[in-house]
């Protein structure tokens, strides 16, 4: 075997599970990520299955974000005897701790000693790394490496992963996109692609397609609330507890607020004027809660246009009409309410692929009542209730979903809005690829079909700048 060289335990089957090992000599490696798989990527048993792969030698694992198919194989990780630092940026350490307890709460113990040590046991581990900045994490002789940290977009915190290697007299740079960002992220500062990558390992999830052309995506939103306000019923948002669900919590003050300043509550619906200004923005997740105040705490890394929002005294995260549902027993006693009086409302509640967590009782409750909508903002994949509930967006007729082995059918209305996605699409990936000038890319972190078509793309992209890189996809 030559070195340096890569193995992939995840994220080459499908879209979730990212996992990639660099092998700098026979006895010294890096891991980049370490997330579990998701939705029909996972196998039976594998969320509480071992590691099954050998982590001697592993000098450090290091994160580009903290979305569970990123992290989620970390008690895995520990549990097999690595002892070695997590490196992250410095956001993703404050947030890193809090979806591991959670994660840790579901799967493990939700004993508060036993998650008390173990959060104490992880935050002994986790070394915080400014963005652009080089550090030292192996200097032996005949074997460097050197990892920067670089924004990438996605979430509060995400970046790509820049690692140069010096074996003897070669120098070997290898990027890891980690999951790529788009420039529409109303909290995130742009992302800049690599100024070079001899290997680029390349995330795929949207490679076979381009987002719409960027329509105003708060409008979509405005016009799915005047929706819900005219059928008198809720708008059901499926969100992850980290990224978007403080992305819409951000767009949903700028709607509010702007409709307080031109004081047209009733315009939109031609009702009540205080439809809007009583609309109550229900955020029923205890850890999108916690995220979300750490969120407010980071705005220095925030873009400047929502540190501006601070500066005139607007709190974008946390505005008036922000409701947040703590306990279970609040919790059913708001999903009661909302199912008998059918009064208007925005649910914003996990999990983002309706496979878990508190947004099925809801869609449970308030799915065969066709005054109700559930409003998808991000990606539902193969396998899960949110891809059927999906499928259904526009189709007439009865359809059924498996919501914790039982079926219910589907009257509420579905939509899609696509601007919220927050992957890099087709183009974004290309440009990232390209202004990298590799000499190999690695697809990971897409299906199948998306990994054809970008390489296939990439090619072509390549040939135009009369460069033939091999371009890869792992199985």
């Amino acid at each position: 075997m030559e070195y340096p060289c890569l193995s992939h335990h995840g994220g080459t089957r499908g879209v979730t599970g990212s996992c990639h090992q660099l092998h700098l000599d026979p006895s010294t490696s890096l891991l980049v990520d370490c997330g579990v798989e998701q939705g029909a990527d996972a196998l039976p048993g594998s969320e509480s299955a071992a590691l099954g792969f050998d982590i001697q030698g592993t000098r450090a694992l290091i994160i580009t974000h903290v979305h569970l198919d990123h992290v989620g194989r970390i008690p895995a990780l520990l549990a097999a005897g690595y002892r070695g630092p997590i490196f992250c940026s410095e956001p993703s350490a404050r947030l890193l701790p809090l979806v591991l307890e959670d994660a840790y709460k579901l799967s493990i113990s939700p004993e508060p000693a036993h998650v008390a040590r173990y959060l104490e046991f992880v935050e002994g581990l986790i070394v915080p790394l400014p963005f652009e900045q080089w550090h030292d994490v192996v200097l032996e002789p005949g074997l460097e490496c050197r990892i920067r940290l670089q924004r990438a977009g996605h979430l509060l915190g995400s970046a790509y992963v820049e690692c140069d290697l010096l074996l003897g007299q070669a120098n070997t740079r290898y990027v890891f996109s980690g999951d790529l960002g788009r420039s529409v992220n109303p909290l995130l500062r742009p992302l800049q692609p690599p100024e070079r990558a001899d290997v680029l390992v390349l995330e795929s999830t949207y490679g076979d397609r381009l987002h719409p052309v960027a329509g105003d995506r708060q409008q979509q939103l405005e016009a799915a609330i005047d929706r819900a306000l005219a059928d008198k019923g809720a708008i059901l948002i499926p969100a992850f507890s980290l990224g978007r669900t403080q992305e819409l919590l951000y767009e949903l003050e700028d709607i509010l607020h702007r409709k307080a300043l031109l004081g047209d509550s009733a315009q939109s619906t031609g009702g009540d004027p205080f439809e809007w200004s009583q609309l109550p923005i229900i955020l029923d997740s205890p850890l999108a809660q916690r995220i979300t105040g750490v969120y407010r705490e980071l705005h220095a890394f925030w873009n400047e246009e929502a540190r501006a929002r601070l500066a005139e005294g607007r709190d974008p995260l946390g505005f008036n009409q922000l409701i947040c549902v703590d306990s279970h027993a609040k919790h059913q006693q708001v999903v009661n309410y909302l199912k008998s009086t059918g009064r208007p409302a925005i649910v914003i509640a996990g999990n983002g692929m309706c496979s878990g967590g508190r947004i099925v009782n809801y869609l449970k409750a308030m799915l065969g009542d066709s005054r109700h909508e559930v409003l998808f903002v991000g990606y539902q994949a193969k396998g899960t209730p949110g891809a059927v509930i999906q499928a259904c967006e526009g189709v007439q007729g009865f359809v059924q979903v498996d919501l914790d082995g039982q079926m219910y059918g589907i009257h509420a209305k579905v939509m899609s809005l696509g601007g919220y996605s927050a992957h890099a699409d087709q183009e974004g990936l290309v440009a990232f690829a390209t202004a990298s000038k590799p000499a190999k890319v690695i697809l990971v972190h897409g299906e199948a079909k998306a990994k054809k078509m970008l390489r296939n793309v990439l090619e072509q992209a390549f040939a135009r700048q009369g460069r033939v890189p091999s371009v890869l996809m792992p199985s």
